[in-house]
């Protein structure tokens, strides 16, 4: 079981559930694919604050990451499965014949010890996990994970740990996925994907436990905007605890969007063509 409880000596030790995926088999990672990630803090080129409640935490480094698979027809052993801290899913380090070393994310199931490869076609029925293949040749029903939208531009869809989509047809020079979200789109048959799901799914089911925990992942606290002075938020101010500033406005964002049951997505948008079935189970705009 990758979930790890403890003993409540202590208040935060009570509340504390970690993932400590048992598949995991190093700890260091490989020297060669690594590089240095300078942290910003939310700001950007010109020191101004474009993302909220970042800053502090542990130091990384970024593992570089194959998400392009355009190492064909050459067989892989899986040589460790490793954490990393940049993102929720496992790695797994491959090594080719030709002494070639990558990482990929692990999907579930796969071990160290495992040979796996990638190709634009296959006449056996080899569909395992780690395996990749553009969607024209995948069957139906296949689930997948790092899918690209665009050929040759590397993985963009279903990266996330315990994520996987569905191949549901191709047809009419299209494929079909269902996302996890339930959205049902199309894609480029000729793009890549990755069998089976993304490992490490007991991910979701951690709890921190306390707020220390927080900080070293880099996130700093959040403070609502009911909280805050008028001059701070629209949602500030107001007779001792009131509901949106005194009146009765919608909670909004520090710059005025709406933060509920308003669609953020632009109604012009270009991929809007490409999808078949919105996450609410809907048609997009424009279509019946």
């Amino acid at each position: 079981m990758a979930l790890k409880s403890f003993r409540p000596l202590t208040p935060a030790l009570r509340f504390t559930t970690l993932n400590r995926p048992a598949e995991i088999t190093d700890k260091r990672p490989e020297r060669s694919l690594v590089e240095n990630k300078n942290r910003t803090g939310g700001r950007n080129v010109y020191g101004r604050l474009t993302s909220r409640r970042r800053g502090g935490g542990h130091k990384k480094l970024y593992r570089i990451i194959d998400f392009k698979r355009t190492k064909l027809d050459m067989p892989a052993k899986v040589q460790a499965i490793e954490y990393d801290p940049n993102r929720s899913a496992l790695l797994a380090l491959l090594a080719y014949a030709d002494g070639e070393k990558t990482y990929i994310l692990a999907p579930k199931g796969l071990k160290v010890g495992d040979s796996i490869y990638a190709a634009m076609k296959t006449d056996s029925n080899d569909f395992r996990p780690g395996n990749s293949f553009p969607l024209e040749v995948i069957p139906p029903a296949t689930r997948l994970h790092a899918v690209e939208l665009i050929p040759g531009r590397g993985a963009q869809i279903a990266r996330s740990a315990g994520v996987s989509v569905e191949l549901v047809a191709v047809e009419n020079g299209f494929a079909q996925i269902r996302l996890a979200s339930g959205e049902t789109r199309l894609v480029n048959p000729r793009c890549r994907a990755t069998i089976g799901e993304v490992g490490n799914g007991e991910h979701a089911n951690r709890k921190l436990g306390k707020a220390g925990r927080n900080r070293w992942l880099g996130r700093r606290p959040r403070v609502r905007g009911m909280a805050m002075n008028p001059v701070d938020h629209p949602n500030g101010g107001g007779q001792g605890k009131s509901k949106g500033g005194g009146g009765r406005q919608h909670l909004v964002s520090p710059w005025g969007q709406l933060a509920k049951g308003f669609p953020t997505r632009r109604r012009s948008k270009p991929s809007n063509s490409l999808i078949l079935v919105r996450h609410n189970g809907r048609p997009p705009r424009g279509k019946k």
